[in-house]
């Protein structure tokens, strides 16, 4: 289909002889593309956001800890309450192959940490260097805990993102610089800044501080307890298949029903992103659907509206038949209009969503880290432009139709 400069110019004559209609009529285009990429990129945002909470969390990983019974076993009443220990950490690793990383962990009640006048309230867990495999950090200063704070229990911490806001309202790097807790002081070597606002296991999200876990046990006699033990599968295990094989070893060692769910709490991490996906597989089909319907209302009333353009040019038409207009002419006429006007709408409806868009990943932005990334891919538009154009040429087809089905001497006779 050849176009040249004349036919351009005689579209936007077309187009723009009424202003109003062709504006409103466009506005369903422009209203219909806006809905679509801005849900699309509202939806990519929000999961985003929704992800965060699971931010730094292995796929395949699941946290274990004890709780009370809730079944009699070998003659113990349920409602007992136990503790596992380290013995356990080694029971996993020798019993289940399958585990890559078998990491405990210790709480504490927590307490408030203070740096000059300043303070603030902190809850303190006990790590090993591979629980970073588990709960990935995302250190904006600083190094994470190694293998030597380990072994020469060293104090040293890892502090989080709320703590060193309200420690450090200032900014700039704190590590080298001494905080206390209780009455014990601890060497800063890390800002933790993982945003998993809504899981956090031993204390307030942000609000973290992590100790080698050896320093841990001595500086808050723990002995040989673990308040918990955090593992992750091997690449291509499931790990809700082998999920039962970790709650037997554990119960078992302590004389507690294999069976007894809630005896031996193990959180499985990875049924949690498949309710995300899933939840979101679903939303995403929503916003095609909804932003297609737009679309295609849109286009019904693009068409409609070219029906009337049509039937209001049926002199002219006849004429240009008259005088040696092919049907291919006509046709072609009636469908370019018909794209031009959608495709302005469309990529102007674009443009208007990406902005949108572009001012709420800015207001999730802080500390020049963007939380949620509320765009569409490169593809995704390039897919709505050619949804667009397919809805102007669907949109041009009848009223096309109904101007090549005019005859030269009918043409003459109307009014």
């Amino acid at each position: 289909m050849r176009i040249d400069l004349d036919s351009y110019r005689e579209i936007l004559d077309t187009l723009t002889r009424n202003k109003s209609r062709s504006f409103l009529t466009g506005f369903g285009i422009f209203w219909g593309v806006f809905m679509l990429v801005a849900l699309i990129g509202g939806g990519n945002g929000l999961k985003e956001l929704l992800n965060k909470n699971f931010e730094g969390f292995a796929t395949n990983s699941a946290m274990v800890w004890a709780q009370p019974t809730t079944k009699a076993y070998k003659g113990f009443r349920k409602g007992r309450s136990w503790e596992m220990d380290y013995n356990d950490v080694a029971r996993l690793k020798q019993s289940i192959p399958e585990l890559d990383v078998v990491s405990p962990v210790l709480f504490s009640n927590g307490g408030t940490a203070y740096f000059g006048d300043r303070k603030s309230t902190v809850g303190i867990n006990g790590v090993q260097p591979d629980y970073r495999l588990v709960n990935e950090p995302k250190l904006y200063y600083g190094r994470y805990l190694n293998e030597m704070d380990l072994v020469q229990k060293r104090k040293v911490c890892v502090i989080g993102k709320k703590t060193y806001k309200e420690l450090f309202p200032g900014g700039g790097d704190p590590c080298g610089q001494y905080i206390r807790v209780d009455s014990v002081y601890y060497q800063i070597v890390g800002v933790d800044y993982n945003v998993s606002d809504h899981i956090s296991f031993g204390s307030e999200a942000g609000t973290t501080m992590l100790l080698p876990i050896t320093l841990m046990q001595q500086t808050y006699n723990m002995g040989n307890d673990v308040h918990m033990i955090a593992v992750t599968g091997r690449k291509g295990v499931v790990m809700s298949s082998i999920t039962p094989r970790i709650r037997e070893t554990i119960a078992r060692a302590h004389s507690i029903d294999p069976t007894d769910e809630q005896g031996v709490m193990v959180f499985n991490t990875e049924v949690l992103f498949q309710m995300l996906d899933n939840l979101f597989n679903g939303v995403n089909f929503l916003i095609w659907l909804v932003g297609l319907g737009t679309l295609l209302a849109g286009a019904i009333g693009v068409s409609n509206i070219m029906m009337v353009t049509v039937r209001e040019r049926t002199t002219e038409i006849g004429i240009r038949r008259a005088i040696g207009a092919t049907p291919r002419n006509i046709l072609s006429q009636i469908i370019s209009e018909s794209i031009v006007l959608t495709l302005v709408a469309g990529m102007s409806g674009i443009l208007f969503a990406v902005f949108i868009l572009q001012m709420l990943e800015m207001g999730n932005t802080e500390d020049g880290i963007v939380a949620a990334h509320f765009q569409v891919g490169f593809w995704t538009a390039i897919l709505a432009a050619v949804v667009i154009s397919l809805m102007g040429v669907l949109a041009g087809l009848a009223p096309a139709a109904r101007a090549m089905s005019i005859k030269p001497v009918d043409a003459m006779r109307d009014e």
